[in-house]
């Protein structure tokens, strides 16, 4: 009997974290960095939903078109992965990109950005720079792109936007961030309030991917490394969702609260209970509402008038 109600007490948070810690436990000071983003895209492979994927070279970078069946051909989500600029691909992110070009009715294009140590900052906002102009270069209009990304490809959605406000390029009609890692310094309260609560991510590890991102001598503070001390005015609207348990918790939150100050049309969502990117684990019930709120909004941003039944 014991046993029996033990196994009613395991969540689907619970049952997440284990996923988290079964990759985890395999690796050692000795694992690859191969053998790491190989676990990763294993661990997560799979789609889930009924889309079509295309590979594509977007202007040298490596991407791939996911496509929900109906979707417009002249409005598109650009989307960037997580992994600590060190591991994840569209590989491992194709299940959670397919579900949210699924529920938001529109085609997403998902692309493999270089990876640190072998590439460190600037690369990945490089070529997610480069994928932003393919983009364009394909006849669509910025008022009919947005971008999307969870954790470090949050990062970069941010990113991605205060560089071509610098060069002076327009910018896309809004933008979804998902557990963004927008302090490479790691200051932020949540990393000690939320330490015993988050069963993954801890201070000692986001310091060490920041540094394996930007090199010894690397400023956590860059604006374009941590868009935290950016001036956010002028950016498009924002959607940013984190979850209660995240030692990134405030990355989210104070990005959020800079935002609103600057002027930018901003809507903070902290769910109660949620770990690091929950939305990548469709067995979570919480994950399928979130994706469903941020499908609204890019629906109400690129103007994709129908609504979609979630999968």
């Amino acid at each position: 009997m014991t046993g029996a109600s033990n196994d009613i007490a395991v969540t689907p948070v619970d049952r997440a974290i284990e996923r988290l810690r079964a990759i985890y436990r395999n690796w050692s000071r000795d694992t690859t960095v191969a053998q790491m983003r190989s676990d990763w895209d294993a661990a997560f492979a799979g789609c889930s939903v009924p889309v079509t994927c295309q590979q594509v070279s977007a202007g040298g970078v490596d991407g791939e078109w996911i496509v929900p069946a109906d979707a417009p051909r002249d409005k598109a989500v650009l989307y960037f992965h997580g992994g600590g600029f060190r591991i994840g691909s569209v590989a491992s992110h194709r299940d959670l990109v397919a579900r949210i070009a699924d529920a938001s009715g529109c085609r997403v294009l998902a692309v493999n950005y270089r990876l640190a140590p072998e590439h460190r900052f600037p690369a990945a906002l490089d070529d997610a720079l480069i994928a932003y102009q393919y983009l364009r270069d394909q006849g669509l209009r910025p008022a009919d792109i947005a971008f999307a990304g969870d954790s470090a490809g949050g990062n970069l959605v941010l990113s991605v936007m205060l560089a071509a406000r610098g060069r002076g390029l327009p910018l896309p009609a809004a933008a979804a961030l998902m557990s963004p890692w927008t302090d490479l310094a790691a200051n932020g309260a949540s990393y000690e309030s939320r330490a015993e609560a988050d069963p993954i991510h801890q201070c000692a590890m986001i310091l060490a991917l920041a540094k394996n991102y930007l090199g010894k001598d690397g400023d956590p503070r860059d604006p374009l490394a941590s868009p935290l001390y950016a001036d956010l005015a002028g950016l498009p609207p924002l959607l940013v969702q984190v979850g209660d348990r995240e030692t990134v918790r405030d990355d989210a939150t104070e990005l959020a609260a800079k935002a609103k100050a600057a002027g930018v049309e901003t809507e903070l969502q902290v769910w109660d209970g949620m770990i690091h990117v929950f939305q990548m684990f469709p067995e979570i019930p919480q994950a399928g509402e979130a994706i469903a709120s941020l499908a609204n909004f890019l629906r109400k941003h690129l103007h994709i008038g129908h609504q979609r039944a979630p999968q």
